[in-house]
């Protein structure tokens, strides 16, 4: 299968990018992943060994649009209470007030989301899926736009807790940044030797502008043949006994929407296949197991692909 290159073209959009990128050198189509995922409403996970750009890639996002960030360290003692916040007596009012959390921001970076046991992992499901918070009967509506970004060590073993499906599945997409190329790194190197270039970003969007793209991007036009042939591969992901399970239909709403998002970085009021090719793995793998009688060497990412090279490319 060719490798869709991702770019963003749109003259609005591609200010956003190219500040990104003077942050996080030489990893641009990662970089549109993620605001593509935030311009769909979902949440990213990036999955990567420690040192190579995760907690800067949240903290550039979030100052590029000027959004309020908050970072959690998920360790084994972490309550819910910590994430979502605790209503407290006060003795001025002879009453219980709450005290938000620091999942009450507009960007919040779940940092080693997998340090954390399942009972404080499960505090962010409600948040991710509805963007509110329900404490002792009370809900209370997150900020919006509400995106988090999560980052767990895939080599990491020791006193961690894998993520279990469900939570994987509000995920829209997993990436990873990987190591620099060597010309990135010296760049990156000698951009570091005074200052840092995170230091320097300023807001290219305006947060308040930031649903009004939003909007558009659910506007873009998804044509009944490429509808056809999202359903075509959920229904090869669970008919082809490469999987344990196959893919949820919410799993096929989040490529749509990646999809959509692609297309309006590409200034497209429509989708067109190679939009749903490029976001296929990044959305689709991560909540995807492969099956047992699978080649163990093929991963759940390469399993996917072949899906896509074998599935008719509507027209």
């Amino acid at each position: 299968m060719a490798v869709t290159r991702l770019t963003a073209r749109d003259a609005a959009l591609l200010p956003w990018i190219d500040a990104l990128e003077s942050v996080i050198f030489g990893k641009r189509e990662v970089l549109t992943l993620a605001v593509a995922c935030l311009l769909a409403e979902g949440h990213l996970l990036l999955e990567d060994v420690p040192g190579t750009g995760k907690t800067t890639l949240a903290r550039a996002l979030a100052k590029s649009i000027g959004a309020q960030f908050r970072r959690v360290q998920f360790t084994s003692d972490l309550l819910p209470s910590d994430v979502l916040g605790v209503a407290v007596w006060s003795a001025e009012r002879s009453a219980f007030v709450f005290k938000p959390g620091p999942i009450f921001a507009n960007v919040v970076l779940a940092d080693e989301l997998n340090r954390t046991p399942p009972r404080t992992q499960s505090a962010l499901l409600e948040c991710m899926s509805e963007a509110q918070v329900s404490i002792e009967g009370v809900t209370k509506a997150l900020p919006r736009p509400f995106f988090v970004i999560a980052t767990q060590n895939p080599l990491e073993f020791e006193g961690t807790y894998p993520l279990p499906e469900s939570q994987l599945d509000r995920f829209l997409m997993r990436v990873s940044l990987g190591f620099a190329a060597r010309e990135e790194e010296l760049r990156i190197l000698r951009s570091r030797a005074t200052a840092d270039p995170l230091e320097r970003l300023e807001p290219v969007l305006d947060i308040a502008a930031l649903p009004e793209w939003i909007a558009r991007t659910r506007a873009v036009r998804v044509d009944d043949a490429l509808l056809g042939y999202l359903v075509a591969l959920g229904h090869a992901t669970r008919e082809s006994g490469r999987f344990v399970h196959g893919a949820s239909t919410r799993a096929l709403l989040g490529l749509q929407r990646a999809a959509q998002a692609l297309a309006v970085l590409d200034g497209r009021t429509f989708v067109v296949p190679d939009d749903v090719k490029a976001v296929a793995v990044p959305v689709l793998a991560h909540r995807l197991m492969p099956a047992s009688e699978a080649n163990d060497r093929d991963d759940s990412e390469t399993l996917v692909r072949q899906l896509l090279d074998e599935l008719p490319v509507p027209r």
